[in-house]
């Protein structure tokens, strides 16, 4: 049976408050071990803690470093048991086990014009961006949401980067405003070639995906690490289905209801997989043919409209045959 995706030992190096209730977690090399994976800006990792979650973070250091990932982590009221672990228990010193850097958030550095949306602790992945588009000196606008001033971390990091590049800096604090920004205004007036990227809580990527959308611009990006509603129309089979893995001319079954990724798991296929709930993209899969279900909070509706990749680990076949590229 296959196993989860490889995992790198790292050592905490250090933890540090940023804001109210969020640190930041500076992980490197264990003594001895290689240097860790280079990545690029919107990358994250997985960290596989000891009371044996899995949740994972974007990098916000820029990529350019190639000694140490940084994160940062917000004690979540709501948690289910990863942040509050991190922040109660995780200390400098121990050491963690985490995933190679992925990226489903890649920057689009030939975009002649690009907005950076920060929502609270979604900052995170937009800092390296920011720190790689002010380096190569491209027109970047940098927008930051959060609820108040003291909840806004890294924002003496935001300014000093956009004071020497001379970028833009647009913040808004709910606090101070008396509720939450209206994005569409926010985001009106942009050449529709503008590249648009948004990492924060879920109702903010809800109403940003539709900002974008009714101002026509078509080149939005975010970034989820909960997985997104079921949409409405969503088609959940009420039957199984076969499935057959073209470069190995295996055909398996999924049972009605049943996961696809379970399916292949139990027939012994070695296959990437991590946090089950398609946000972390280490199940991505190549389709060959079939029409795809998708149920993942990684692809864009292009991407799924294209029908060429799925989430294994919660999108289904809406219509077969399916075949993929295993």
């Amino acid at each position: 049976m296959s196993m989860p995706c490889p995992t790198l030992t790292t050592l905490v190096h250090s933890m540090r408050d940023e804001a109210d209730g969020v640190i930041s977690v500076e992980l490197r090399p264990v003594e001895a071990a290689p240097p860790l994976p280079s990545f690029t800006p919107g990358a994250h990792i997985d960290l596989h803690l000891p009371n044996g979650l899995m949740r994972s973070y974007s990098l916000l250091n820029p990529s350019t470093d190639g000694h140490r990932y940084v994160i940062a982590v917000l004690n979540d009221r709501n948690s289910r048991g990863g942040s509050r672990y991190i922040h109660e228990q995780l200390r400098a010193g121990m050491t963690v086990p985490i995933s190679a850097p992925r990226n489903n958030f890649a920057l689009r550095e030939d975009a002649v014009r690009t907005v950076l949306l920060a929502g609270g602790i979604g900052v995170t992945p937009l800092l390296s961006m920011l720190d790689r588009l002010a380096s190569l000196g491209k027109p970047v606008e940098f927008i930051y949401c959060a609820r108040s001033r003291r909840e806004a971390a890294f924002a003496e990091q935001i300014s000093a980067v956009a004071d020497a590049a001379e970028i833009r800096v647009s913040w808004h604090f709910d606090e101070e405003r008396s509720g939450p920004p209206n994005l569409k205004q926010l985001l009106a007036g942009r050449p529709a070639d503008t590249h648009l990227y948004c990492c924060g809580p879920g109702p903010m990527l809800d109403a940003f995906e539709q900002a974008c959308e009714e101002l026509g611009y078509a080149n939005s990006h975010v970034e989820r690490f909960a997985p997104a509603p079921i949409r409405a129309n969503a088609v959940t089979p009420d039957t199984g289905y076969s499935v057959e893995l073209s470069r190995s001319g295996v055909t398996i079954q999924v049972p009605a209801g049943g996961s696809l990724l379970d399916a292949l798991l139990d027939a012994g296929v070695a296959h990437d997989y991590s946090c089950r709930e398609g946000v972390c993209g280490a199940c991505e899969t190549k389709v060959l043919a079939g029409e795809v279900d998708h149920r993942d909070s990684i692809l864009n509706k292009a991407e799924r409209a294209a029908n060429k990749t799925m989430m294994v680990c919660v999108s289904s076949c809406k219509r077969g045959p399916l075949i993929l590229d295993m």
